[in-house]
């Protein structure tokens, strides 16, 4: 594979995006809200070319955080194809993270565990935690309990596309700032 440098990534990214997930119309939102614009997230992150952009440049958000990074995670579904993405392109880039995810609900048999993974973690670790899109946060906050319920620290969030609709806002005040390979106004105008 070609490599590409990060800002040739990034406009590649952006031109998947546009051309894949985003939709006009009217929508309801997983927060409730109605909007006249959808990011269908996943049909990017599920492409193959999609997915190793979004793996690769959110790898170098999380290169940037200000602690090292020792775990990277979501919850399920949004972010198993980012995870897995991450943690494909830091293992090729010489400096592995192991993904988890977080279960909607606890699972009903076996562990009982709501995060899957969390044996390849070191405890006590920070976290980058994922999401395709972030609209007002609340899914992430859940994320953020749930794994700090289970001991290790929330270094980092990350999302493909913050919509702008206070989910940056709400989790800075949570003390977990958001950072996005792009905004609503970067990606759309």
């Amino acid at each position: 594979m070609k490599t590409m440098r990060s800002a040739d990534e990034r406009q590649r990214l952006k031109e998947l995006l546009l051309a894949k997930s985003c939709r006009q119309g009217t929508f309801t939102l997983t927060s409730g809200k109605t909007s006249d614009f959808y990011i269908d997230g996943k049909q990017t992150t599920l492409d193959a070319e999609g997915g190793w952009l979004c793996g690769r440049l959110l790898f170098e958000l999380i290169r940037q955080a200000p602690q090292p990074v020792g775990g990277v995670g979501g919850m399920t579904l949004g972010a198993d194809p980012l995870v897995t993405a991450v943690a494909i392109a830091s293992h090729l880039a010489g400096s592995p993270i192991p993904a988890f995810i977080v279960r909607k609900e606890v699972k009903g048999h076996g562990t009982g565990n709501y995060l899957e993974g969390k044996n390849n973690l070191q405890p006590g670790c920070a976290v980058a935690l994922l999401e395709d899109v972030v609209t007002t946060g609340g899914t992430l906050l859940k994320v953020i309990e749930r794994v700090e319920k289970e001991g290790f620290k929330v270094g980092l969030v990350a999302t493909v596309v913050d919509r702008e609709e206070g989910g940056a806002e709400v989790l800075a005040q949570a003390g977990c700032p958001l950072k996005a390979i792009f905004t609503r106004s970067q990606l759309i105008g």
